[in-house]
């Protein structure tokens, strides 16, 4: 139960990401770039802060952040950018798709191959969030948008993977997030990212990487060890889920039939892939 609750804590914390994510570009508030770098900003000085506030020391030079924190570079670039031309909905299907399959391949590469019933929950899972996102109309794919969408996917299912043999999730957390800063501000703003924030983006760009992503990130490596790889791959097709009923209790959107069919698919795929089976 205990880490059940941890992981429902932690898929919240992403979603609430999302939300804040929303609310900041869509709103007008902030550019994509910007808000990633102040994102991971805040994260890295919330979390290196509470790392020395216990006594503790960043590891930034460890060999581990040339992994860690490259895939988390990896995905905030690749995610910020493909927002700029690609559908939200869409965008997040590929992303959760891409991080599914990636992380799959890697541990059966690893040795932790998958069974039949976790293979067969994360695709019934998919196809229902592929039932809720699916953009209406005619569907006009982005080839860089989904370049770059596919390429955050990879980083952020290396960077869940790594996390598996992280010692110390929160200075391992705070150290990817040091580690990352200079490089993801460097290639955004070397590719012409403009920065356009006002006072309410910096705030919700501060939640974001302060309290959302640095802990919410610290608690996913907290977890990740006692999590299957298939498991841990599978939970994540939540995420969106919580991000739109979040929608709909806080910004009054529309709870629709096919949202709610959605949803029961992609919650009765996750139980079936991560359930255990009583033994004979």
């Amino acid at each position: 139960m205990r880490l059940f609750l941890l992981t429902a804590m932690t898929m919240c914390a992403f979603a609430a990401n999302s939300v804040l994510n929303r609310l900041a570009i869509d709103g007008g508030f902030s550019d994509p770039a910007g808000f990633a770098v102040i994102r991971i900003l805040t994260g890295a000085l919330v979390l290196s802060l509470l790392v020395l506030w216990q006594g503790g020391h960043l590891p930034v030079l460890n060999k581990r952040r040339l992994v860690g924190a490259g895939s988390l570079s990896l995905y905030m670039i690749g995610f910020s950018l493909a927002y700029l031309t690609l559908d939200a909905g869409l965008g997040a299907l590929i992303l959760f798709g891409v991080v599914q399959v990636t992380m799959f391949a890697l541990a059966a590469l690893t040795g932790a191959k998958p069974t039949t019933r976790q293979l067969a929950g994360a695709g019934i899972a998919l196809v229902g969030l592929a039932y809720v996102l699916w953009p209406s109309g005619a569907v006009q794919v982005d080839a860089k948008g989904a370049v770059l969408m596919t390429s955050a996917g990879i980083g952020w299912a290396v960077y869940s993977l790594v996390g598996r043999s992280e010692p110390d999730a929160l200075s391992g957390t705070a150290a990817n997030f040091v580690a990352a800063l200079p490089v993801t501000a460097l290639v955004l703003f070397s590719l012409g990212s403009s920065w356009q924030m006002t006072a309410m983006g910096y705030v919700l760009a501060a939640l974001s990487g302060g309290v959302t992503s640095g802990l919410g990130y610290a608690l996913w490596y907290r977890v990740l060890p006692q999590l299957a790889p298939a498991a841990a791959a599978v939970v994540q097709l939540s995420v969106p889920i919580i991000a739109i009923a979040a929608g709909v209790v806080l910004l009054g959107e529309r709870a629709s039939l096919p949202l709610l069919l959605g949803t029961a698919l992609v919650l009765g795929g996750i139980a079936l892939a991560v359930a255990r089976l009583p033994r004979r």
